[in-house]
């Protein structure tokens, strides 16, 4: 059996047990699990190890690359922003960032951006890896292009370029960089290990990821919108092993942190806007999320999602949660977040071996099952 560290209430024990078959199986190399309830951690586990072969122990501050489950991150620094009344979330995106307008986008709003309808899903001029390092190359691009769909009829995946744009207008607003942002008002303040720019005094914690075996444009149109997507540019998730990409910031996918960080930041929504004394958010600006955003199948990834406003929604589709006010993400390989507000939970699952395909695997849903099935009712 794998040894497994940190701690579980009991009543949480199908938790554990869940996370411990994930190793034993060999599902998962190294990873970690975490739940709180009502903002307090009733389960902190880690286990595993950091490397393939199994030399380097995954420990209690081990950190890895969470891929797109950073994008819930960046929008709960949206949220706290339209809380502030700094920010209007239907309004155009224009008002805060004038270039943007730009190729017809002018009437395009702030929504549009965190649900994934603006129609910027990717960009029109060939990009490499390291041109998701420049930053202005990056928004200047989308400020630039028209939009590939009518804006707000439908989702597809901005699988990086959302990152860029909430990101964008948040500088406007603040003068600071989203990751900027992120240390200072939110994981500062919660004393969370999250990064979106990982300072090198952190690099010795960090389990590199495990790429998949498959590839996400394997056999796509080149002409169609997800190739165009998700081919421009192609990732390798090898990327994620240099310093380069650990120093940027892509607030939709370079996120470093593991589950803790990830449960204690977003159990700020689950409990209503406050944990551990720290109020982030009021009630009302939680409640902005489930503003439905669209609910049909997503043209990119071409699966049927229910999106609010920065989180993917409880679904028939895809029913996360047996409550209703429950909205999630998950990043690629399979790390997962979900917030349920009516249960104030939240669950976060962080690993290191990467699952096929961008929309995760089975290991993180079984940890949500498990959860559930140790609440009374």
């Amino acid at each position: 059996m794998a040894e497994v560290g940190g701690h579980c209430d009991a009543r949480f024990t199908p938790v554990r047990e869940a996370f411990t078959a994930n190793l034993d199986r060999g599902l998962d190399t190294g990873a970690s699990v975490a739940v709180a309830l009502d903002g307090e951690l009733v389960v902190d586990l880690w286990g595993g190890s950091r490397d393939p072969e199994g030399s380097e122990p995954w420990q209690a501050d081990t950190i890895t690359n969470v891929w797109s489950t950073t994008k819930p991150m960046t929008a709960l620094c949206a949220l706290i922003l339209a809380d502030r009344g700094e920010l209007d979330l239907d309004a155009p995106v224009a008002d805060y960032w004038p270039e943007f307008a730009a190729a017809g986008k002018g009437a395009v709003e702030v929504r549009h951006l965190m649900a994934h309808t603006s129609g910027l899903a990717g960009w029109d001029e060939p990009l490499t890896t390291h041109d998701l390092y420049d930053w202005e190359r990056c928004t200047s691009l989308l400020a630039a292009q028209a939009p590939w769909w009518p804006p707000g009829t439908a989702s597809g995946y901005h699988a990086l370029t959302q990152g860029y744009l909430v990101g964008e207008v948040v500088r406007r607003i603040t003068g600071e960089t989203l990751g900027g942002f992120l240390a200072r008002e939110v994981t500062g303040r919660l004393g969370a290990d999250f990064h979106i720019g990982l300072a090198p005094e952190h690099d010795a914690r960090v389990a590199p990821v495990i790429p998949p075996g498959g590839d996400l444009v394997g056999g796509l149109d080149p002409g169609g919108l997800p190739a165009r997507t998700l081919a421009n540019p192609r990732l390798d998730a090898r990327v994620a092993w240099e310093p380069a990409w650990r120093r940027a910031e892509i607030p939709a996918a370079n996120g470093h942190g593991n589950a803790r960080s990830v449960a204690t930041v977003q159990s700020v929504l689950a409990c209503g806007g406050a944990v551990r004394g720290v109020r982030l958010l009021s009630e009302q600006g939680c409640e902005a999320v489930f503003r439905e955003q669209a609910n049909g199948v997503d043209l990119v990834l071409g699966l049927p999602l229910r999106l609010g406003v920065g989180y993917g929604l409880n679904s028939p589709a895809m029913p996360i949660s047996p409550n209703p006010r429950a909205c999630f993400w998950g990043g690629w390989g399979g790390s997962l977040v979900l917030c349920d507000l009516d249960a104030r939970l939240c669950v976060a699952y962080v690993m290191n071996r990467m699952g096929e395909g961008t929309a995760g695997d089975m290991r993180g849903v079984g940890l949500v099952g498990a959860t559930y099935t140790s609440l009374p009712g």
